[in-house]
């Protein structure tokens, strides 16, 4: 599907110039794009539709670059960025805006929303156009009756209405209430009611969904497109941010926020304290949006094409006695291996040679070059809380290496290095990064350029279905129903059902709610879904609190003994010991899979290593004098003292004492004291983006800042 997009593109490309327009507020459409020539033909009314998506590939600003890169991969209990606090003023919105709202620069390097902003509304407006001029043919009269049949055309339609919701959604949980518009030609004025603009779109997305393909119905109904899999995960995923809590404006008045059908809404509210004239709170018919989302999200997983949810790892032992056998790891080798997951409901297409950010800023780094390197440069934007590698997952549990890794390379010569916890990016700092997707993993790494890899970005995954299915069921007090959906995908991270204990699972974390989001964490690491879960479930300030007092406990183990234990038994220490060996000769391989053998310090943990064959690439000859490329590690989980007679047997067998948690507390700051700085318990959390000033001036004094922040 990958180059059907792009076969399409030339015409899209052309068709965007004629129907839409870069003004973020505008959605006009000149005459040439009458509905005849749209959707005169299906190439004609494809290609308008393949421009959007194009759009939304490469300039929506929301999930690689932008807002995504700097607010959502890196601000919650689970993830962080790399860098020191003070090196980029995007963490101050992370971290919930220090010194408070009024004092930030709305118009600072750290309010990528000057981008997405106009680009989200463009996409709006194309989408605009397309939906437009299939609605005024006998195709939607047959489709507003009910009595219409699927066909490529109404597939297309719904393909455009899902566009047009995702973008809204996007604009929602970045800005909470905005300007909505649905008519090209006409300048959308003033702010809508958030939650006006959630039910107008889910009701369109219901209204669409049963005149749609689902996966692998149709010849082009697969993964890279929106089909009816996606809008069914769409509702479910909307539903429970329009039910869901979020802070909301006290100064636009009372009878501000209003449902469709003009009624006034009344909230249950978290917040005790009042500040920033705004209030933490859901709807209190929150529960019609769950019962929507149930019939949704039921359909999909009944109805789930040619997606599944990967149980079984189908790869059999490497040539070299490589062990597999972790189908949570085969979701996402599919990613590197350039093809569709199975798992993906839904992911947005890449293709070598273009810019993407898989693994650049979202997974393993590398701190080499940007061309002719082996990997090229990874900067790893995609980082994690010491406490979430340590704590959060048993270690039984699978995910945890394929989520995470303690190591990144050279680059310059296919060597592996240990990410230290010294803030900075690529390999030489930032901590634990994200590991799901590898350039090393590639069976043919791009090497000649950094950022094209042409890895996918998925967006949706059957086991986020799945678990919004059990959430969902959880809140309506189907408890047994919910908690056979969250067996389905926690007992998959383990290689036994004893190992995964789901009865345990559940009662240490105080019931299936609880449990469910717990599970969200730990399957979705790195994804960009744990910072909106905590907030549209209403445990952001209970989680913030949670991991302040986790990272202050580390901090003071490492201080007062040297260690810290966690709970499910990993120690984390101030210093690890490690070597540089010839794994390729040992073992057969440098590029290691699954083991569960702590004793072997260059297999575990696993998923790590580097590319068995870099050597074999045009002008590297690196290997023919320095054979030593992969790390052994020793004292990552458990303490090792210095100085005791177990170290001094390591270094006498060519192992280094090197900083571990020292790098931590020698920033302490960083990691203890930055980490959600802007948090005061009692009062709304402010998460927005602050409407940057090209937006006021364009809007005419009719859009304004709320939240506590300034309108310059």
């Amino acid at each position: 599907m990958k180059k059907l997009l792009y076969t399409y593109l030339g015409i899209g490309l052309l068709m965007l110039n004629m129907t839409s327009c870069e003004d973020f507020l505008d959605s006009s459409s000149p005459s040439e794009a009458t509905p005849d020539f749209v959707f005169g033909d299906i190439s004609t009314a494809r290609g308008a539709l393949m421009g959007a998506y194009e759009k939304w590939r490469a300039k929506a600003y929301v999930h690689a670059n932008g807002l995504f890169y700097d607010l959502v991969v890196c601000g919650s209990d689970s993830e962080r960025h790399p860098e020191g606090y003070d090196a980029q003023a995007r963490h101050i919105p992370e971290n919930l805006y220090y010194g408070g709202t009024s004092s930030f620069d709305i118009n600072s390097a750290g309010n990528n929303g000057v981008n997405a902003w106009p680009a989200l509304y463009s996409i709006i407006a194309t989408c605009n156009t397309l939906c437009n001029a299939i609605e005024g043919t006998d195709t939607y009269k047959d489709i507003e009756a009910g009595t219409g049949s699927v066909t490529e055309m109404t597939d297309l339609y719904g393909q455009a209405v899902a566009l047009r919701a995702t973008a809204y959604h996007e604009l929602l949980r970045f800005w909470g209430d905005v300007p909505h518009n649905l008519e090209p030609g006409v300048a959308a004025e003033g702010l809508t009611p958030r939650d006006q603009i959630y039910e107008y779109h889910i009701n369109k997305l219901m209204q669409v969904e049963p005149y749609m393909y689902y996966l692998g119905e149709n010849v082009g109904a697969d993964a890279s497109m929106m089909t009816r899999n996606y809008v069914d995960a769409l509702i479910g995923r909307m539903c429970l941010y329009a039910g869901g809590y979020s802070t909301r404006r006290t100064d636009l008045g009372a009878d501000f926020y209003k449902d469709l059908d003009g009624n006034v809404l009344s909230f249950d509210k978290l917040n005790t304290v009042d500040a920033n004239n705004a209030f933490y709170g859901r709807r209190t018919d929150y529960e019609k949006f769950y019962e929507i989302a149930e019939r949704y999200l039921q359909n999909c997983v009944d109805n789930p094409g040619t997606a599944a949810l990967c149980t079984v790892d189908p790869r059999a032992a490497g040539s070299n006695g490589q062990a597999f056998g972790n189908p949570y790891q085969y979701v996402f080798q599919q990613n590197d291996n350039l093809v569709l997951s199975s798992e993906s409901i839904y992911e947005i297409p890449e293709t070598r040679g273009v810019q993407t950010e898989r693994p650049y800023a979202f997974g393993r780094p590398s701190s080499a070059g940007g061309s002719n390197n082996y990997p090229c440069k990874n900067y790893g934007q995609s980082r994690f809380h010491p406490t979430y590698y340590y704590g959060d997952f048993d270690p039984n549990d699978m995910r945890r290496d394929v989520t995470c890794t303690v190591t990144g390379t050279d680059g310059k010569n296919g060597v592996e290095k240990l990410l230290p916890f010294v803030p900075g990016s690529q390999a030489n700092g930032g901590g634990i990064a994200n590991n799901k997707w590898d350039e090393n993993r590639q069976p043919e790494p791009r090497w000649e350029k950094q950022r094209q890899s042409g890895i996918n970005n998925p967006f949706v995954r059957m086991s986020d279905v799945i678990l919004m299915l059990a959430e969902v069921k959880a809140e309506l007090g189907d408890e047994v129903t919910a908690k056979q959906y969250l067996s389905e995908v926690h007992n998959r991270a383990f290689a036994t059902p004893e190992l995964a204990n789901l009865d345990g699972f559940i009662s240490k974390w105080g019931g299936i709610k609880e449990a469910i989001q717990q599970e969200r964490k730990l399957e979705f690491g790195g994804e960009g879904l744990r910072r909106y879960d905590l907030i549209r479930t209403g445990k952001l300030p209970e989680a913030i609190k949670k991991l302040k007092a986790d990272l202050a406990a580390m901090v003071n183990g490492l201080k007062t003994k040297g260690y810290y234990t966690f709970e499910n038994g990993n120690t984390i220490s101030l210093y690890v010991w490690t070597k540089s060996v010839d794994a390729k000769a040992q073992y057969g391989y440098r590029l290691t899979t699954q083991c569960t053998d702590e004793t072997d310090p260059v297999m575990y943990p696993g998923w790590r290593g580097v590319f068995d064959d870099w050597e074999g690439y045009t002008g590297n000859s690196i290997y023919s004098v320095n054979p030593g490329t992969n790390l052994a590690i020793q004292g990552l989980f458990k303490h090792i003292e210095p100085g005791s007679a177990e170290a001094k047997a390591l270094e006498a067998d060519g192992y280094t004492m090197v900083n571990w948690g020292k790098d931590i507390l020698d920033y302490e700051s960083d990691y203890s004291d930055y980490v959600f700085r802007g948090f005061v318990d009692g009062e709304a959390p402010i998460y927005f983006v602050p409407f940057h000033s090209s937006i006021l001036e364009t809007s005419l004094g009719k859009i304004t800042n709320g939240y506590g922040f300034k309108n310059n």
